[in-house]
């Protein structure tokens, strides 16, 4: 019961779990974005050993995959001794469809200095479940467990989880598993229907200031569309612990 299967030294095979949520016969993306950080803290371990963490993941999605094989290369931007600047690709055929830069920073201990003023979300016991199969389609949105506090069309917040392991047999971070999760924010307080109207995100980019903990993964949503087809999903993540980054999502509208 996994997202991926590893078939080859840098190839993945997508399985059912990850189809959806515009068309099933596609990836619903947020699995892959897991894979990327995934290799990237594989490929960080493999070169040195002294625990880089990653603050900042942006991806660019350059396109649909389709549910099947895949390919993921890693390579080093800007070398250095405490920062690290890591490109990862994800591709079908010659087709790049998703391209992923992480900063990766030397870890320190500022417990003296540590503090948010972000607020915290309540608990995800403290929140009514909710099925989000009653607005989206395919395997991946029906893997995740989802417990929400709807304020208003576009603004919620809301935890998620899942069962279903990124990798098939292979352990992974707590980053990875959260960042499994996180491309799901776009549709978990919709402004509008998605039959009625299209929203895909072309991006995400997610700053880290502490390292996600545990299997729920918070999220406390905006969504905005402009009056020009652009909108913005916006997310401060949480864990258990509270508050612990921010998430945009850049979204092409079309009525």
């Amino acid at each position: 019961m996994a997202y991926f299967e590893q078939i080859g030294p840098t190839s993945f095979r997508a399985t059912e779990h990850v189809s959806g949520a515009w068309e099933t016969t596609e990836q619903h993306i947020a699995p892959a974005l897991g894979l990327l950080a995934h290799r990237v803290e594989v490929d960080r371990d493999s070169r040195r050993d002294d625990g880089l963490v990653i603050g900042r993941l942006s991806y660019d999605i350059l396109g649909t995959l389709p549910v099947d094989a895949v390919e993921c290369t890693v390579r080093v931007l800007r070398p250095g001794r405490t920062i690290e600047l890591v490109e990862a690709r994800l591709s079908h055929g010659e087709r790049d469809g998703v391209i992923m830069r992480a900063w990766l920073m030397r870890p320190g201990d500022t417990t003296a200095l540590g503090g948010t003023p972000l607020p915290a979300i309540p608990a995800p016991e403290a929140m009514a479940a909710w099925d989000p199969t009653t607005v989206w389609p395919g395997g991946f949105i029906a893997s995740a467990e989802v417990r929400r506090e709807q304020l208003e069309p576009g603004r919620a917040a809301f935890w998620v989880r899942s069962d279903q392991e990124l990798l098939s047999g292979v352990p992974v971070s707590g980053l990875a598993r959260a960042v499994r999760l996180l491309d799901i924010a776009n549709g978990m307080t919709v402004r509008a229907h998605p039959t009625e109207v299209a929203f895909p995100n072309l991006d995400l980019t997610a700053h880290f200031f502490a390292q996600p903990q545990g299997d729920w993964v918070g999220f406390d949503t905006s969504v905005s569309f402009g009056a020009g087809g652009v909108g913005l999903t916006s997310s401060v993540l949480h864990d258990r612990t509270g508050p612990i980054g921010t998430m945009a999502q850049v979204l092409t509208v079309r009525a």
